[in-house]
């Protein structure tokens, strides 16, 4: 191979990509348990928090908008850990299925390795979260869509996160193996009562509080609660959550390729199987 053949093999290629694309979508569409189970768990707990909703609003006279965050937050709160597991997921077929030495081996970078788990990651995400949110409406009369460019605001901030903590779930796998495994399925769950999904920061603990702000999801959540019972978009929380996102996004980053040097260095990756 020539060495202008050779550098553009190295390029960023949307071809490899979308092939690595087609390779999840053909799993994904083989099998109807797959599909299933992205619109089970969240239609599961959208019913189960939106008739608490409705017990909480008769019980506690709570405002329309008050007794809405419930299912708000539950449906934000599936696309930040189904935006992880989605990502997650994909990453684990390939060690599933021992295929991780070989794509090391070929012409794929970890750059597009990562946007094709990125764009399956929405794939997965939106087979789930659509038909739950029109549930929802038909169900609670709860219309997520109708936050318009909140959502997007929203929606933005969640998936980068999710990105970030899968990017480096997947660095933590390709060193250490299947032995970390249960991380890509439990730590996003360190996030529930940290980001403060179904109560405002404001009930922490003084010094716990701290540690929510440096999380972007809280941002979003007190952000949903503010547009639900005050009626105001809180644009600087957005923009604080973006810049939070950008770091955690930075050091996600930095630890994939330092835990894949790891991994390449110590023979991690052609026992990622095991």
């Amino acid at each position: 191979m020539s060495t202008a053949a050779s550098d553009r093999s190295l390029n960023f290629s949307l071809h490899r990509v979308s092939a690595m694309v087609r390779r999840y979508w053909y799993l994904l569409i083989s099998s109807w348990p797959r599909i299933l189970d992205l619109i089970y768990w969240p239609t599961v707990q959208m019913l189960m928090w939106g008739f608490l909703q409705l017990y909480v609003s008769k019980t506690a006279g709570f405002a329309a908008g008050a007794a809405g965050t419930f299912i708000g937050a539950v449906l934000l709160w599936d696309i930040l850990f189904r935006g992880q597991l989605g990502f997650s997921i994909s990453f684990l077929e390939e060690m599933w299925a021992r295929n991780l030495g070989n794509l090391m081996m070929s012409p794929l970078r970890p750059t597009e390795f990562i946007a094709a788990l990125m764009v399956m990651s929405i794939v997965r995400l939106a087979i789930g979260m659509i038909p739950v949110s029109l549930l929802a409406i038909a169900f609670f009369g709860f219309n997520l869509w109708a936050l318009g460019l909140a959502l997007v605001a929203f929606f933005i901030n969640l998936i980068l996160t999710s990105w970030a903590i899968g990017i480096f779930v997947a660095g933590l796998l390709l060193r250490n193996g299947m032995g970390a495994e249960s991380m890509a399925w439990t730590i996003m769950f360190l996030f529930l009562p940290l980001t403060c999904v179904y109560y405002p920061v404001s009930v922490l603990p003084d010094w716990l509080q701290y540690i929510a702000w440096c999380l972007p999801p809280t941002y979003v959540f007190e952000g949903m609660r503010a547009l639900l019972i005050d009626r105001v978009f809180r644009g600087d929380l957005m923009l604080e959550a973006f810049g939070l996102n950008a770091v955690l996004f930075s050091l996600a980053a930095y630890a994939f390729v330092r835990l894949l040097e790891s991994a390449r260095t110590n023979g991690a990756l052609v026992q990622a199987g095991e």
